[in-house]
């Protein structure tokens, strides 16, 4: 049940989408205390249960971190009954997410049509790979492929090389999921003010698009295609990884003539930041390949640790390219509390990441991991809806939960 001291107490949501997009956004919901309900296909539940590393729960490590604080109940959304029991929870609730392909929900009869007649304050989150109308809106889709339409892969990889998964290959799905939580606040903030809820149209493909800064006005006004740039990148020098001495990678960020001033001065060549040699911008782009030497070759001659210390004493913004294990044995991490450590029933102590964004008054909070299949079945049908014993025994034998 959710904390009265939390934001979003108070707000229900009913999670029927699968994997992570609008999933993500109903678990953002739930840290800072929406009731969240992950209504789920009986017998199977949601693929991401099986997406990722199994655990001794059965479900899988992904699952167990990305649907923390939401209860599970099975209902088949195939079957007039179950549709009928879904509108029931839908007139109790304030938001549904769901991410099916456009016009499925339509076709089960639980359209934004069919759901706001028996709620006329829901707000709808629909999430799809290229949006509900358009050429593209019937095709299937997933992160991996909208990060190569919003033009994302284009850019991922060495110069002249094949396109690579830019780092996560969820991470539109995560990136929707923001948006889509984003968009939740402000449709309930609407419908506060005019008491009718609305239907938000967000695809994967815009949510990385729209953070691609000025790939499209610098194409629009000269025509420039900006290819793969590797460990540098085009609009500032020297601005990339860089390897060490102990055989590890750093990443130093000079996007201003004053911080490349500072590198210089840090690396005991105050004559790089002079007028006649690369003091500003268009100097040291105009150079890259003899600024970014300079720097590696600066880089190479010592170890990580006591290179950042220099940048940082310094004031160059520089930090270690972290694995993992890296993160694990950061203080930063430790100290923010960035990492959050669950002890979960089934699974036992677990960490994963802690909760994001923090709030001075009301933080967020993880009460529990990824729940088993249909736990909150009991709580949900025979509490919130009224069912009783027999009538639940009866949905349950016919699959309809």
């Amino acid at each position: 049940m959710s904390d009265p001291s939390l934001p979003l107490s108070g707000i229900r949501v009913l999670d029927i989408a699968t994997f992570i997009a609008a999933p993500f956004t109903a678990a953002l919901m739930g840290e800072f205390g929406a009731e969240v309900i992950k209504v789920e296909q009986p017998g199977s539940g949601d693929p991401l249960r099986q997406f990722g590393t199994p655990t001794e729960a059965g479900d899988t490590l992904v699952w167990m971190t990305e649907a923390r604080n939401k209860t599970s109940i099975t209902l088949d959304l195939r079957k007039p009954d179950g549709v009928a029991l879904f509108k029931r929870l839908a007139a109790r609730s304030d938001v549904v997410c769901e991410n099916f392909r456009p016009g499925t929900l339509e076709r089960w009869g639980l359209g934004w049509d069919d759901l706001s007649a028996v709620n006329p304050r829901l707000v709808l989150l629909r999430v799809s790979a290229y949006g509900q109308d358009g050429p593209w809106a019937d095709r299937p889709g997933f992160a991996r492929i909208a990060h190569a339409v919003s033009g994302l892969t284009h850019l991922a990889g060495m110069p002249g090389g094949p396109p690579v998964t830019p780092g996560s290959t969820s991470l539109a799905d995560y990136t929707a999921g923001l948006y889509g939580a984003f968009a939740v606040m402000l449709a309930l903030r609407s419908r506060d003010a005019t008491g009718r809820g609305q239907v938000i149209d967000i695809s994967l493909y815009e949510s990385i698009f729209r953070v691609l800064d000025e790939l499209a006005p610098a194409f629009d006004r000269d025509g420039t295609v900006r290819d793969r740039e590797g460990m540098s990148t085009r609009n500032a020098c020297p601005h990339g990884h860089f390897p060490t001495r102990d055989g590890r990678w750093v990443a130093i960020a000079c996007t201003s003539d004053r911080m490349f001033a500072r590198l210089a001065a840090v690396m005991g060549r105050a004559d790089l930041a002079a007028a006649d040699a690369y003091a500003t911008a268009a100097q040291r782009i105009a150079e890259r390949e003899t600024v970014e030497r300079l720097v590696g070759d600066w880089t190479a001659g010592q170890d990580a640790d006591a290179l950042i210390d220099r940048c940082v004493a310094g004031e160059v913004p520089c930090g270690l390219v972290h694995s993992i294990a890296d993160i694990f044995a950061s203080p930063l991490y430790a100290d923010r509390g960035t990492l959050a450590k669950v002890d979960d029933p089934r699974t036992g102590p677990l960490t994963v990441p802690g909760v994001v964004p923090r709030l001075s008054k009301t933080p967020g909070r993880i009460d529990h991991l990824g729940p088993a299949l249909g736990d909150g079945n009991a709580r949900v049908y025979g509490e919130l809806l009224g069912l009783d014993a027999g009538e639940i025994d009866r949905l349950a034998k016919a699959k309809i939960i």
